[in-house]
């Protein structure tokens, strides 16, 4: 069992680096935020109501091992956000990417008033100011930071809401959640700011009392004059001291500008034939955005997809070693063990460098708003089928080639209609061969049940195409299928008018390996074993094998069909299938 779990626990600590570290403490202070922000929302029921969440929110916030986790997380967090000012080297993102750095920059400097007033002053006084007393602050006495604190929620709420879209949009339940994230989005915060107004506006009418300012306005309450000078002081060095770390952070990037010069520029050489000459230090992807050259990534240089991968020309000795994070994606799509390609997005070259890209940038069309959402790149379970015509080769040197190219054409069209049929979705004719996809609208044991049984519909049309061809065939036309499912990026990918949807990932490639090896094992279908389980399908007429995988370090089970007109009983017994 331990041998087992300490590959595991390898394989996820050289997952995590700064981003991962920077979502964790993200997701507890997004989580505080929520919490804070129902908080807030009970002022729209009463002041009672107020008084009683915020009671149950202080004593969850507060438990001690609680407590240690959203500090850490606060001053973490705040760390990092000072770390990526220095380290980002490139601003010439999206404009959202600057705007959630600008946004979480400001909010230590708009909410630390906030927080010595009630935190330290409670840790240091004991001083309980609660709703009451800050509404009276806000509302009474100083009026105007009741506008200061609504931008405060503000910021907060979208500074944490881009990086929740920038984690979520990736992931394969993001397309259908979306429209409920987005009602959440608007509705939390503008039932906290509702709740503030109403319960502020009620402390105006009930300030007027003596009775409720002698109950409410004590010194136990809001400190001695003493206290609140010293509680002025803390938040104005604070703000000098977190002001200079910003201000040291820029100095830092000009001191490591002016280095970086000193140190030698390097040669990028791309594909294309275009060279480039950058500073030392900056990566392969913030040359190309900095010269305005056409690189694709998906995720935005965050190293958490493959599509900024390059292939590297020549010697690799000025290449440094990859970092766990890189080593860990390039694992991921099983290109691991090739030292020439490496993400663009995490190397630094150190000397210069020839590369080609392996996959062309999205370049947006003109109706690219029109777009189906998921066009941008989704990671998500898909089912990939292969089908490759036996014998095109020897059929083109008996035939004319126009005969030749009619007949495959056939092939491809009785494949594709049992595809369509069947729930799948045609996706990439190469030559005499295609890769359909399963999944796109289904869940994974679906897709799975859609691919075998449009293997078995395949076999069918091909035996009507080859009894209405047989006059002009010598021999009847022959195929090889392969099926695997697992988690695949989808999206666009191609350059200006050569665009196409497609899918990409290790079980796209294994799929293909599993059709040429129907080759070997004298079959017209190879399964995973995944894609069984996953159906639950029993194939009894079905051989078992464990096989390697090119590209895998590990063999495989897969299940290999001699006739797949056989696979018509297997997909019925499971069921109905949805289209």
């Amino acid at each position: 069992m331990t041998a087992v779990k300490r590959p595991q626990l390898r394989k996820l600590v050289r997952g995590i680096g700064v981003r991962q570290i920077r979502l964790s403490c993200g997701l507890v202070l997004f989580a505080y935020l929520i919490s804070h922000f129902l908080n807030h929302a009970l002022g729209n029921i009463s002041a009672d109501a107020l008084a009683d969440g915020v009671y149950y929110h202080t004593v969850f916030w507060q438990f001690l091992p609680v407590a240690i986790l959203f500090y850490t997380a606060v001053f973490t967090h705040m760390g990092l956000g000072l770390w990526a000012l220095y380290q980002r080297r490139q601003f010439r993102w999206k404009a959202i990417e600057p705007l959630q750095l600008v946004l979480g920059l400001s909010i230590p400097a708009l909410v630390i008033a906030h927080i010595v007033g009630v935190r330290v002053g409670q840790t240091l006084y004991g001083q309980e100011k609660l709703y009451p007393q800050v509404f009276y602050a806000y509302w009474v006495y100083w009026p105007y930071k009741k506008w200061l604190m609504f931008l405060v929620l503000n910021i907060a709420w979208i500074h944490g809401c881009i990086g929740l879209y920038f984690w979520l949009r990736m992931k394969k339940f993001f397309t259908a959640a979306a429209p409920y994230l987005l009602a959440a989005a608007i509705l939390i915060p503008t039932l906290a700011m509702l709740g503030l107004y109403q319960g502020g506006r009620a402390i105006v009418t009930d300030s007027t009392s003596a009775e409720w300012r002698a109950a409410n306005l004590g010194s136990e309450q809001v400190g001695t004059t003493h206290e609140q000078d010293v509680l002025a002081d803390i938040t104005e060095y604070f703000l000098w001291g977190y002001f200079g770390l910003i201000g040291l952070a820029l100095v830092a990037r000009g001191a490591r500008l002016l280095l970086e010069r000193r140190r030698g520029m390097v040669a990028l050489s791309y594909g294309n034939g275009r060279t480039v000459r950058i500073p030392k230090g900056l990566s392969v992807l913030e040359a190309s955005l900095r010269h305005n050259l056409p690189h694709a990534s998906v995720c935005g240089g965050r190293a958490r997809c493959s599509t900024c991968r390059i292939r590297i020309i020549g010697d690799l000795s000025v290449v440094p070693p990859p970092s766990k994070r890189e080593a860990f994606i390039l694992d991921r799509v099983s290109t691991g063990g090739d030292p020439s390609i490496r993400l663009a997005c995490q190397l630094r070259p150190e000397g210069d460098l020839s590369f080609f890209q392996l996959f062309m940038p999205h370049v947006l069309s003109a109706n690219a708003h029109a777009a189906q959402s998921h066009r941008i790149g989704e990671e998500r379970y898909l089912v990939s089928m292969f089908v490759d015509m036996r014998g095109s080769t020897k059929l083109a040197e008996k035939l004319l080639p126009f005969d030749t190219v009619f007949i495959v054409n056939r092939f491809l069209g009785a494949v594709s209609q049992a595809v369509s049929e069947c729930g799948g979705q045609p996706n990439q004719f190469v030559g005499d061969g295609l890769l359909a996809l399963f999944g796109l609208a289904t869940g994974p044991e679906t897709a799975c049940r859609q691919a075998v049984r449009a293997a078995a519909a395949i076999a069918a049309n091909i035996d009507e195409l080859n009894h209405v061809l047989g006059h002009d065939l010598r021999e009847p036309i022959r195929f090889g299928i392969g099926i695997h499912g697992g988690e695949v990026i989808i999206g666009d990918i191609g350059y200006r008018d050569h665009i196409v949807f497609t899918a990409l990932g290790d079980a796209v490639n294994v799929a293909a390996r599993l059709q040429d090896m129907t080759k070997t094992l004298g079959c017209e279908v190879v399964v995973s074993d995944d894609v069984c389980k996953t159906a639950r399908l029993l194939l009894d007429a079905a051989e078992e094998h464990t096989v390697p995988i090119r590209g895998r370090a590990e063999p495989m089970t897969v299940h290999s069909i001699a006739d797949a007109r056989m696979l018509s009983a297997t997909a019925s017994d499971a069921g109905p299938v949805a289209a």
